[in-house]
């Protein structure tokens, strides 16, 4: 057990295990590493009564989760999880198609001809040829900055991944608002203590953005290019073709993946750079040594802290801890990446660490799609952005948002240092 003492917001008895933690109080989402810091010495598995269910923060265990095919992302039906997912959800039919046919909420075997199919339009050579242009693309943008200040995640972070991921399909880039919209709306839904409003606003997000593809798909099928789009329509796997449903809720789930996660990341590891001091070129100064740095950032602040699976079956997780099948459990990621059981100095930032490994893409089946790609985004964004603004500096203390899952900052003000 820990001589450390628990943050003040957070309640830990040891008999049970439970932890009493509100994941919108801001001293937590802030900087959830203290609470995991507490934790790790506590109980590495607790019961978070705000959620209901079952959490495991060490390494070890989320990576072997995460590869255990007992649990899955696929609710078992008539189950209702703690969300109320199995009860009346007639008003989010156009969500819950979509999800329907989502390869991050499927099992095998169709999650396995789905991400098949997916995969032969998303491989690596397909990723490489888009070096030139996330490069160019960075500079673009930075050349746009006013000068003085800026805040980086409307006019770097943010425009960067959904630009490129939206010519990589072959929709019109001058939807990337809409489409940031239609994404942030549904991502929502994966929240704590959402609302019927927020339900309805996911939904009705759904509905627009699959009749948006609908209408790309159509065209598609009529004028195929060497887009993203006209590559699924074509994938096969021998001689299964995706359907119109499970087309659009690829394309749905590559959109919104493509940039959502990479743009918490980017302003996370800006942050997290800055918070080093020095010339920031340091840390970019060959390719390995700028993949190492992206890695770190990619453990030190990750932009999904939490990953939920269902049981299965009746599954003892660990020694004392039994789940029944339909039964949720969280997989902490952000806490994972901070075990000072698998990390040597968890919460010291530092590139060349002989250690370095991470949980932010996930493990197993499920592993990111779109890992790759996010990769390049990074490496290739950071260095151009340290590379032209060396002087680059915070204009205000950045804060995080109320939104526990997805860990990413409210605005990132800086000075560009010009």
């Amino acid at each position: 057990m820990t001589d450390l003492v628990p943050p003040t917001y957070l309640a830990f008895d040891p008999a049970t295990r439970h932890v009493r933690l509100d994941p919108h109080e801001p001293a937590f989402f802030q900087d959830p590493y203290a609470a995991y810091a507490f934790m790790h010495g506590a109980s590495n598995v607790f019961f978070w009564e705000e959620f209901g269910f079952w959490c495991f923060g060490g390494f070890d265990d989320v990576h072997r989760l995460l590869r255990d095919r007992r649990f899955g992302r696929q609710n078992p039906a008539g189950i209702p999880d703690s969300q109320g997912i199995g009860q009346d959800r007639t008003h989010l039919s156009a969500f819950h198609g979509i999800e329907a046919n989502s390869m991050l909420e499927l099992e095998p075997p169709v999650h396995t001809r789905l991400r098949t199919l997916v995969n032969r339009a998303f491989v690596s050579r397909q990723v490489e040829r888009l070096r030139p242009r996330v490069e160019a693309l960075a500079n673009e943008l930075i050349d746009r900055f006013e000068p003085g200040q800026v805040d980086l995640l409307p006019a770097f972070a943010s425009p960067l991944p959904i630009t490129i991921i939206a010519e990589m399909l072959g929709v019109p880039v001058e939807m990337g608002p809409q489409l940031l919209d239609w994404s942030h709306q549904m991502v929502a839904m994966y929240m704590h203590g959402r609302t019927r409003e927020t339900e309805e606003t996911a939904n009705r997000a759904a509905h627009d953005f699959s009749n948006f593809l609908r209408g790309h798909v159509a065209e598609r099928r009529k004028n195929p290019g060497d887009d993203l789009l006209s590559l699924l329509i074509s994938a096969q796997d021998d001689g299964q073709k995706l359907s119109e449903d499970e087309l659009v809720s690829s394309a749905i789930l590559l959109l919104n993946a493509g940039h959502e996660a990479t743009v918490h990341q980017t302003g996370n590891a800006v942050r997290a750079i800055l918070a080093q001091g020095g010339d920031p070129r340091r840390f970019f100064t060959s390719s390995p040594t700028t993949t190492a740095t992206v890695e770190e950032c990619l453990r030190f602040d990750a932009p999904l802290h939490m990953f939920t699976r269902y049981a299965y079956e009746e599954i003892e997780v660990v020694p004392g801890i039994l789940v029944r099948p339909g039964e949720t459990i969280g997989l902490l990621l952000g806490m994972a990446n901070h075990d000072p059981a698998a990390f040597a100095e968890p919460l010291t930032f530092r590139p060349d660490r002989v250690d370095q490994k991470n949980v932010s893409f996930g493990a197993g089946i499920h592993f990111c799609i779109g890992a790759p790609l996010a990769r390049l985004e990074l490496q290739l964004s950071l260095k151009s952005l340290f590379e032209r603004l060396p002087r680059l500096h915070l204009a205000e203390q950045p804060r995080f948002r109320d939104t526990y899952h997805f860990h990413g900052l409210e605005r990132l003000v800086v000075h560009s240092g010009q």
